[in-house]
C-alpha cells in the first residue's frame, strides 16, 4: 500500500490531558505547498498538535487524515512521508555535518544518502563545512543541518517547532528562503511560531490558538501582527 499523500485533513480533534483540554475540536486542511502558520500564546496547543500530526501522540478524539490515510493505517511508511523539526535538533556534536546527514538518512532507508547530504549540505551553502563537527557550528549552521536533515527523504508533510528561535538576521532569510523552495516542490508545511513579522507574507494561512481552540480570523485586518493580536486579544 502506497503512503504517498498530497492533502492533510484534521477533524474536530481534541487531546485531553485528565480534566485540562490542551486542544478542543480543532478543524483545518491543508494541501500540497500550503504553508500553515500555528499562532497563539504559549500554551495555546501548538506543540501538541504537531506531536499528534507527527503521529507521535494520539487525539483523544477526532481524526487525522494524511490523503485517505490514519497514522493507524499508515504505519511506519506514513511516518516516513513526514518530516519534523523541534527545539531539539537531533544532531550530533562529535560528528560532522556530512556524517549526521547520512546517519539519518541510512535510517530513512536512502539508497543514496551520501549524495542526497552532499546535495542538502551545498544546496544550503555548507558544502565546504561537510566535514567539520557540528559542535563547532553556530546555532545558525546548526538549524540548517537540522532542516535538511528534516527534508532528506523528501517528506510530504514538513512540521516545526519555533524554527526561527534564536537565529540571527541572515540565518533567518536563508531559513525562509528553503521554506519557499520547498514549497515550491509541493511540500506542505505546519509551522508553529511566535516571529510573526518574519512568516508575514510566508504563510498561505494562518490558524490562530488559544487555550486549545481554534480562532476565527479577519482577513480584513492588515498585518499579520494586526489580525493575530485582534483575534487572541478580541476574542
Amino acid at each position: 500500500m502506497s503512503a504517498d499523500f498530497t492533502t492533510l485533513t484534521v477533524e474536530q480533534l481534541s487531546r485531553h490531558y485528565g480534566r485540562r483540554k490542551a486542544l478542543h475540536r480543532v478543524s483545518l486542511a491543508c494541501h500540497a505547498g500550503d504553508i500553515i502558520g500555528l499562532l497563539g500564546p504559549n500554551g495555546a496547543g501548538k506543540s501538541t498538535l504537531l506531536s499528534i500530526l507527527a503521529t507521535v501522540l494520539a487525539p483523544s478524539e477526532g481524526h487525522v487524515r494524511y490523503g485517505t490515510l490514519t497514522a493507524a493505517s499508515g504505519g511506519a511508511a506514513l511516518r516516513g512521508r513526514i518530516g519534523m523539526l523541534g527545539h531539539d535538533l537531533f544532531l550530533y556534536p562529535e560528528l560532522s555535518a556530512l556524517e549526521n546527514l547520512v546517519f539519518f538518512g541510512n535510517l530513512y532507508g536512502l539508497a543514496d544518502a551520501e549524495a542526497r547530504a552532499k546535495a542538502a549540505l551545498a544546496r544550503t551553502g555548507l558544502g565546504d563545512r561537510a566535514h567539520d563537527a557540528v559542535a563547532g557550528f553556530s546555532r545558525g549552521m546548526r538549524q540548517r543541518v537540522a532542516l535538511e536533515r528534516a527534508l532528506l527523504h523528501e517528506p510530504r508533510l514538513l512540521l516545526l517547532d519555533e524554527p526561527f528561535t534564536g537565529l540571527d538576521q541572515a540565518s533567518t532569510r536563508a531559513l525562509v528562503e528553503r521554506l519557499r523552495q520547498v514549497q515550491r516542490a509541493g511540500t506542505m508545511t505546519v509551522l508553529a511560531t511566535h516571529d510573526l513579522d518574519t512568516v508575514d507574507g510566508l504563510l498561505t494561512r494562518e490558524c490562530i490558538l488559544r487555550q486549545g481552540r481554534l480562532l476565527g480570523v479577519d482577513a480584513s485586518q492588515g498585518t499579520l501582527r494586526d489580525r493575530y493580536h485582534a483575534t487572541v486579544h478580541g476574542a
